[in-house]
């Protein structure tokens, strides 16, 4: 499988592509005044401790207060964290000082997600200094690899240990995914790397005032070069020659081996029409995704949850209509899986697949989703088919989606997606009319409405308006107001 990735940096954002086989699978944006804040580390204060939601709310210096719940409090000395058998009132008070990490971004009206389980990554390890654990990732299958990359770290860890009595090489390390493929040698310099950052940290924790930042993650080009560089990627190509060299003394330092495939992209034609990604990009905000064999989906993000509906459209099959249905899912399993990347949808999602009899076909459908969605490295969980022939999914939200990120809400419809009809506006114009006429003694009124509601008003519905001047003995006007959208309008009296 060929894999690539583009980056196009400009001073407003950064925009990272990941392509696999000529097509976009993922696009992440980080703009300049709104960066994501996942990863960051803060020293806040506890405003508001609510014990009916076992919660409590962190000043951590951002504009909306975050939220702290108390299964993501670190609680000592307990077996199992003490999770969902503390009162937080027991572990928190008002006006307290915490170290906190952010987990989730704020989205929509919420705060961000807090932490007090706090870790810090570098190329092979995640380190969290107030366990004791080694573990690792659990992509990483192959029980043998996982046992021999534990024994590495730990003679890694003990022979730094007799060289330097550092405390933070006695905290807790995550194996990452990245560290598959390495040598015992290639965690000594992730260790140390981590040892003087967290040094470095505690310095700023005792100096820094409250609230304030203490860690910062790494921006959206490095958190690429740490994050999504493996074997099979075969080259990284940016437009931007400041990011290009920052990237390139980023790799020699932690990813010496990656360097050669680092490319500077300077060809005059924009690098995002590369493998057209622009076009996809643009695509990715439409509700309608048109697949190959002329069916389609139909994808509404809302607040609770995403729901995929799945529609044969053009698609008429060359047998029979089940296995119409059952192509047309089996299709229709792929791409969705695709779009969850490339617009980053989470939390629950529901899939309204065309109806199957066939529990077989069911099962393949599942079989394909879930093997779709592998290369995710998002967690997402599948269920099965309800009895309603629903597939519910759920897909971890760490950040905003493509759609959140791109758009805002329509100030027309006020993010309803639809208007009220021409002929719905009229008749509320007609009883506000009757309204008006009965409150004032007054022989005009001017009706002020959009081009469209005023044309209906002297075409289709003239014989109502010219019905409603004789029973109520006035003069009714109507001026339009270019300004108005088609569900604005005003009765005034003239």
């Amino acid at each position: 499988m060929s894999e690539e990735i583009l980056m196009n940096v400009t001073p407003l954002e950064s925009r990272v592509a990941l392509i696999e086989n000529g097509v976009l699978q993922e696009v992440v944006i980080e703009r300049e005044r709104s960066r994501g804040i996942v990863g960051n580390i803060y020293h806040g204060k506890v405003i508001r401790v609510l014990p009916g939601m076992q919660a409590a709310f962190i000043d951590i210096g951002l504009d909306k207060a975050s939220f702290l719940h108390v299964n993501d409090i670190e609680q000592q000395g307990s077996a199992d964290g003490g999770k969902g058998t503390t009162d937080i009132r027991q572990l928190l008070r008002e006006g307290q000082n915490l170290l906190v990490q952010v987990v989730k971004d704020p989205l929509g009206t919420k705060g961000a997600r807090l932490g007090c389980h706090l870790s810090v990554s570098s190329r092979y390890l995640v380190y969290m200094p107030n366990t004791q654990h080694i573990g690792v990732s659990n992509r990483i299958d192959n029980a043998e690899r996982r046992d021999t990359l534990k024994s590495w770290l730990g003679n890694v860890l003990d022979a730094e240990l007799n060289e330097n009595d550092d405390p933070a090489l006695r905290g807790g390390y995550i194996i990452r995914t990245a560290a598959e493929f390495i040598e015992q040698q290639d965690f000594v310099n992730d260790i140390r790397y981590i040892c003087r950052l967290w040094r470095a940290l505690q310095r700023k924790i005792d100096s820094q005032p409250i609230p304030s930042l203490i860690y910062e993650d790494l921006n959206v080009c490095q958190r690429t070069m740490r994050d999504f560089v493996y074997p099979e990627l075969e080259k990284i190509r940016v437009d931007s020659r400041s990011s290009f060299d920052g990237m390139i003394k980023f790799a020699k330092e932690f990813i010496p081996e990656f360097v050669d495939k680092i490319e500077i992209y300077e060809s005059e034609r924009p690098i995002f029409d590369l493998f057209g990604v622009e076009d996809e990009i643009s695509k990715a905000l439409d509700r309608r995704v048109q697949l190959k064999s002329g069916g389609y989906l139909i994808i509404d993000q809302t607040e609770a949850m995403t729901t995929i509906d799945v529609n044969t459209g053009g698609f008429v099959g060359k047998r029979n209509l089940e296995e119409t249905i059952f192509k047309t899912n089996l299709e229709a399993s792929t791409a969705l899986a695709r779009q969850l990347r490339l617009r980053n949808l989470g939390g629950i999602i529901i899939i309204d697949f065309i109806d199957m009899s066939s529990e077989e076909h069911q099962r393949q459908i599942l079989r394909t989703l879930e093997k779709a969605i592998e290369k995710d490295k998002t967690t997402s969980h599948v269920g099965g088919f309800s009895e309603l022939g629903l597939v519910q999914m759920t897909r971890k939200r760490t950040r905003e989606s493509l759609e959140h990120i791109l758009c805002e809400e329509c100030s027309v419809c006020n993010a309803r997606g639809s208007l009220k009809s021409a002929e719905t506006v009229c008749s509320e114009i007609f009883r506000e009319i009757l309204r008006e006429a009965r409150a004032y003694d007054n022989d005009r009124l001017l009706v002020l409405a959009s081009q469209s509601v005023v044309d209906r008003l002297l075409d289709e519905d003239s014989a109502i308006v010219a019905d409603l001047q004789g029973s109520l003995d006035k003069l009714i006007e109507f001026q339009v107001e270019p300004v108005y959208t088609q569900e604005q309008f005003d009765v005034v009296l003239s």
